[in-house]
């Protein structure tokens, strides 16, 4: 076989030419059939090798980068120049300081999409794809901390920009705020769960906001959550109406969520439990909160009487000068709500019945903090009060981890070790007063005058 003639190579592109040397012919093979590439994205990601010099610029040695940046759908490569070290660091340290740099993008190690404004995913990507997955009350508290936090922070920055020492430095800041530890957490929440679906769609290659550090909480005096006495709890629910007060029992015999109370249907209600499996909150049917919060939890008998009770009740509202009055249940078939709405059986609106009844019944009786919550927290409150196991109440509670359950159970542990200090003084008096008077016996013995015998 003869040695293959070497190619000129005369032009690159979608077709090449190569060329023979002068009478050996010439061969025109094509590296591509010349149709376009599947789309946009895999021409961007043609990348080129990048190995800028760097140069000291005043107090730092520079670079200029070429780096994609996205603007209203439309791909634009733009050069940057970055800091890279102090002038101070020697010139072969800064070369390697910028071999590092450049890395993940000579490497593909920063995706493309990295260049799309953050504030354009969100609107484009996040908002209409991941959003409307969330429960109708979730997506406005997302939507009050995109607008009032992330996007004032972030918005005219690309997603590659947010490293995760750019996230770090953000939180840092909020060591000075006024925001509750809740608030900041619920900020990185929402942060990482954007940042989190950028992953998914290959906007990003990691999620910068993991291994993020909220700053320490300033420990204080512990606030105990509000809870009532079972003497407060008769008391207000003596001023609240039906079918509202029997809602109001329930809640607290229970531990129920408001969410699974209005959610609750008769098929769900046994002889002496009740099974949640299903929630609804202001407009939305859901799942439970959680997996341990579906279960079936023992109830007492009186609870299910009551419960019963609501299908021969009967009540009266005024119209006008008018009394209507109206079936507490329209029906009890095994997929109806137990708890109905008194003119047209719809499904209750808990923030209608807390600011109608229980809140005004609350202020009657002299009680400035009750609400859904303070119904639930009492229910746990009273269960380790009477002594309860702190695991028996995270399975009626239906608490996912033990460590919810104890932020209720410490706020008790002072009264507890106060009643344990107790015990122990009690049985230290009572051996003492046996002691001494023991030893009053010894002494009165011992005074007596010895007996004469009488032949």
């Amino acid at each position: 076989m003869g040695t293959l003639p070497y190619l000129w190579i005369v032009s690159l592109g979608n077709k090449s030419d190569a060329v023979a040397p002068t009478g050996r012919g010439t061969l025109t093979p094509e590296a591509n059939p010349g149709d376009p590439l599947k789309g946009e994205y895999e021409r961007m990601a043609r990348r080129r090798f990048q190995d800028p010099m760097p140069v000291k610029r005043g107090n730092w040695w520079t670079m200029l980068v070429w780096r994609d940046q996205f603007a209203n759908g439309q791909r634009k490569r733009k050069r940057e120049r970055v800091k890279l070290a102090p002038a101070t660091m020697t010139a072969r340290e800064a070369r390697k300081v910028a071999a590092e740099y450049l890395r993940p993008l000579n490497q593909g190690l920063e995706s493309i999409g990295s260049a799309t404004n953050f504030k354009e995913y969100v609107e484009t990507t996040y908002k209409p794809v991941v959003m409307p997955l969330m429960a109708t009350t979730t997506q406005g508290r997302y939507r009050g901390v995109i607008d009032n936090y992330l996007y004032p922070a972030f918005e005219k920055l690309c997603l590659r920009d947010l490293t995760t020492l750019a996230v770090q430095r953000y939180f840092a800041g909020f060591a000075a705020s006024t925001l509750s530890h809740e608030s900041k957490d619920k900020i990185r929440d929402v942060l990482s769960s954007i940042l989190r679906s950028a992953v998914e769609y290959g906007m990003l290659v990691r999620n910068p906001v993991e291994g993020v550090r909220l700053p320490g909480l300033k420990r204080g005096k512990r606030k105990p959550k509000p809870n009532i006495t079972p003497e407060q709890f008769d008391a207000l629910v003596a001023e609240i109406p039906e079918p509202y007060s029997t809602m109001v029992y329930v809640a607290v015999y229970t531990g129920l969520r408001v969410s699974e109370l209005a959610g609750l249907k008769w098929d769900d209600i046994h002889m002496d439990s009740i099974t949640v499996d299903e929630r609804f909150c202001r407009g939305d049917w859901g799942a439970c909160k959680s997996e341990a919060s579906n279960a079936t939890i023992g109830v007492d008998s009186r609870v299910i009487q009551r419960i019963h009770g609501l299908k021969l009740l009967t009540v009266e509202v005024r119209a006008g000068k008018a009394i209507r009055r109206y079936r507490v249940t329209k029906s009890d078939s095994p997929v109806d709500l137990v708890f109905q709405s008194v003119k047209t059986g719809a499904p209750m609106r808990d923030n209608n019945i807390l600011t109608r009844h229980i809140k005004p019944a609350a202020r009657k009786i002299g009680l400035e903090f009750v609400n859904w919550r303070c119904l639930r927290t009492s229910y746990a409150t009273w269960m380790i009060e009477a002594g309860a196991n702190p695991k028996d109440v995270q399975g009626q509670m239906r608490h996912a981890r033990i460590g919810t359950t104890m932020d209720i159970y410490a706020q008790f542990v002072p009264a507890s070790q106060a009643r344990a200090v107790g015990k122990m003084m009690t049985m230290i008096d009572e051996r003492r007063v046996a002691k001494e008077a023991a030893e009053a016996a010894d002494q009165e013995v011992a005074e007596q005058p010895p007996s004469q015998t009488i032949n």
